[in-house]
């Protein structure tokens, strides 16, 4: 019996033993969750709050940008005043300005174009509202020339379904280029613009709505461009006036383009007028 009972004690204790281990381990188990915890809270609060060089939340900053696929043309060609003075009036009320010559202005560049950011963009290319079928010249929804030239191998589906035209600047003599047409814009060009001023400075652009339309529904704010042919020599000129008036001086879209229309007037050749779209953002101002 006195064994029996040294055996039960010794039992006893063994237990009593592993049951304070179990609450130590648990103790130590809670106790790293804790620091892990603790941890966890203090690690997000410092990341959240240090400095740092590359903000959440950058400042939003103006963008412009002169797409000069005219550049490379006989009938434009590259005019060294017009892109210093519009460069030298976007800069001062404080956009950063890029320019992209002719070589540049492919397909796939206005496939890319809204995702840039820009909020004023001026097209200093060839355009055209008219395609030869014949001999004879037809009306066509309004079309931008790239300075890509045309192979029957490329951007086959887009040729397809009416996104691109054939154009050449002496139709229907080549060399022959791809142009983008409106559905072009409205399908096949990513992302969305930024309630972008789109300046369009080459003929037609305005002869009919379907490009101020296709810009318009791709995320623009407004689309400005003549209603006819115009001379380079012409068009220039007067978007450099027109650019003082909305930015320098702040007038608005309607007031800008009647005192440039006062100052330039009409193309002498062709009585081109400069004309915006959609008709309510006439009382706008270009936000700077």
């Amino acid at each position: 019996m006195k064994t029996e009972k040294k055996r039960v004690g010794t039992k006893a204790r063994i237990r009593a033993m592993k049951e304070r281990q179990g609450r130590i381990a648990a103790a130590l188990f809670l106790s790293i969750i804790l620091l892990i915890v603790v941890f966890s809270v203090y690690f997000n609060y410092t990341f959240m709050t240090q400095p740092s060089n590359q903000p959440n939340n950058p400042v939003f900053q103006l963008k412009a940008a002169i797409v000069d696929q005219a550049s490379l043309s006989p009938a434009g060609g590259f005019n060294k005043v017009f892109v210093e003075n519009v460069t030298s009036t976007l800069k001062q009320v404080g956009y950063v300005v890029d320019y992209y010559s002719g070589e540049r202005v492919t397909v796939d560049f206005y496939r890319n174009l809204a995702t840039y950011g820009y909020t004023v963009l001026i097209l200093r290319t060839h355009s055209s509202a008219t395609i030869q079928q014949g001999e004879e010249q037809v009306k066509a929804p309004v079309f931008l020339f790239t300075s890509e030239g045309f192979a029957n191998d490329r951007h086959v589906m887009e040729l397809l379904t009416d996104q691109l035209m054939i154009a050449s600047y002496e139709a229907p003599d080549p060399p022959y280029y791809f142009a983008v047409a409106p559905r072009f814009i409205t399908s096949s060009m990513n992302g969305k613009f930024q309630h972008t001023t789109v300046i369009m400075t080459g003929c037609d652009g305005l002869n009919n709505t379907q490009m101020a339309k296709a810009f318009i529904e791709k995320g623009a704010k407004a689309y400005i461009a003549w209603d006819k042919a115009i001379y380079f020599s012409h068009t220039d000129t007067a978007t450099m006036h027109l650019l003082q008036h909305m930015l320098t001086e702040r007038q608005t879209i309607k007031q800008s383009i009647d005192s440039t229309m006062k100052e330039v007037g009409p193309d002498p050749a062709e009585n081109s007028t400069l004309m915006y779209y959609p008709p309510e953002v006439g009382d706008r101002k270009i936000e700077n």
